[in-house]
């Protein structure tokens, strides 16, 4: 089971609807709330965590990626709103249940 942060840009209610495939934590169960994004993967580098789900798309152009052992799902959606990322969750899930790890996955 992989150990997942939420970004702080998703709502907290994704949360529930992920915890039943990995070990799940938004920023604010982790108090990190104030960390950038550098400093927040390395954050989560020392803490263990396999994946950040986020909804940040320049976040691949901002971080060199290949240099964090994490990988990233990037979701590809017009707002925030937990109404907007709901139908997205069954292909979130299939990320997490698989064995094998790839580095950056961008779901719409």
């Amino acid at each position: 089971m992989y150990k997942v942060l939420l970004d702080e840009n998703l709502p907290v209610k994704i949360k529930y609807r992920l915890q039943d495939v990995c070990e799940i934590y938004t920023v604010n169960d982790k108090s990190w709330n104030a960390l950038e994004n550098g400093n927040l993967i390395n954050a989560m580098h020392d803490d263990a965590f396999d994946y950040l789900v986020s909804s940040d798309k320049n976040l691949q152009f901002q971080q060199n990626l290949s240099n964090y052992s994490i990988s990233f799902i990037v979701l590809d959606i017009i707002d925030n709103n937990y109404e907007t990322i709901l139908p997205l969750i069954e292909k979130i899930k299939k990320v997490l249940e698989n064995e094998i790890k790839i580095k950056l996955i961008i779901i719409s």
